[in-house]
């Protein structure tokens, strides 16, 4: 027989499940499917719009359930999220995009946490997360940091909401780009440029294939998902940002340790397990949907833990860097995709 306590810790737990699964029907409707918002964003939204409206009025007592799901679900879910990618797809793309992959993650997360921080004047954490939203694979990207940094949930739903605006932006311009000849890129190059430049997977997914070529599809999703390899060096390095931000007593007293982000090696491991082919497709799907239904928990919680007053606090200034790294991920990545990719193959 549990207790009330452990009775009350698996009800937060049912009830962020419940409302996640809301978010896959509401996701699965052809008219948000169209606009390939995922049961992430869905759910975040959700998320925010119980915690200003109905919150109140569920027990406190359920608040460790909703902890667990936005901090254990949500490292699980960037674990399994390894099983999307395999080593014989990062050769098959070669050195341009891994390089051009590189070049766009680095700049833009130092960039954007640079331009945060001393121009915009705003707090490290939040500009490190809307960076990471932009630089690496969106919602995932900015879990896996939150989870790597420990910073307050109104942070991260503020950053995720900066991925969904300028993804799902990029996911009309591109293909309309492509469509209209403004976009002067061989389909292998507009692979690369889009992949290496679009938030979301599920906004690679869109344009790739809003572009009716069918190169130019498979290459975005390949060239995207090699983004979300970097989510591993990335996260140490937050790992080590975490560790020098202690106070002058721990590091007085020798106890500045790193706070290592073992999800993320468990994320790198699972990708290279996925290499051999060990799993049939049918059994990769159903990990997909699992890892896809355990991430949108993640936002969920993230989002039950939002009010609208935090938003406030956050200000315009997350919004304003985001669309300075957007001008530099389209202007930029086009830039590399169109006379550095070349020169690299």
């Amino acid at each position: 027989m549990l207790s009330k306590d452990k009775m009350d810790f698996f009800h937060g737990i049912l009830w962020i499940a419940l409302i996640t699964g809301v978010a896959f029907v509401i996701a699965g409707i052809p008219a948000v499917k169209a606009l390939s918002l995922s049961p992430l964003i869905v759910g975040l939204l959700l998320g925010i719009v119980y915690a200003n409206t109905l919150r109140k009025g569920m027990p406190s007592s359920w608040t460790p359930g909703v902890a667990f799901c936005s901090k254990k679900i949500l490292r699980l879910g960037i674990v399994l999220y390894g099983f999307r990618l395999t080593l014989a797809q990062i050769v098959g793309v070669g050195a341009p995009a891994l390089v051009i992959d590189a070049i766009i993650v680095t700049v833009t997360l130092g960039g954007g946490y640079l331009i945060g921080s001393r121009v915009l004047k705003m707090d490290k954490e939040t500009a490190v997360l809307t960076s990471c939203g932009s630089a690496i694979c969106g919602a995932a990207a900015v879990l896996g940091a939150e989870a790597a940094l420990k910073t307050k949930p109104y942070k991260t739903a503020v950053a995720v909401s900066t991925v969904v605006l300028f993804g799902t932006l990029s996911m009309f311009l591109y293909p309309i780009l492509y469509r209209n000849g403004v976009l002067d890129l061989l389909p292998e190059q507009a692979g690369l440029y889009i992949g290496s430049t679009i938030h979301e997977v599920a906004h690679a997914v869109g344009a790739g294939n809003g572009t009716g070529n069918a190169v130019i599809a498979s290459n975005a999703i390949i060239v995207k998902m090699i983004r979300v390899m970097y989510l591993v060096p990335v996260l140490l390095v937050l790992a080590f940002f975490v560790a020098g931000r202690l106070g002058d007593t721990d590091a007085k007293a020798g106890k500045k340790k790193i706070a290592v982000p073992w999800f993320a090696f468990g994320f790198l491991a699972v990708v290279i397990f996925n290499s051999f082919d060990f799993f049939s497709p049918a059994l990769l799907h159903g990990i997909e949907t699992v890892d896809t239904f355990f991430l949108s928990m993640a936002m969920t919680a993230l989002g039950m833990e939002t009010s609208f007053d935090k938003f406030k606090q956050a200000g315009p200034k997350p919004f304003i860097l985001a669309t300075i790294l957007y001008v530099w991920l389209v202007f930029g990545g086009y830039v590399l995709a169109k006379y550095l990719a070349p020169v690299l193959v």
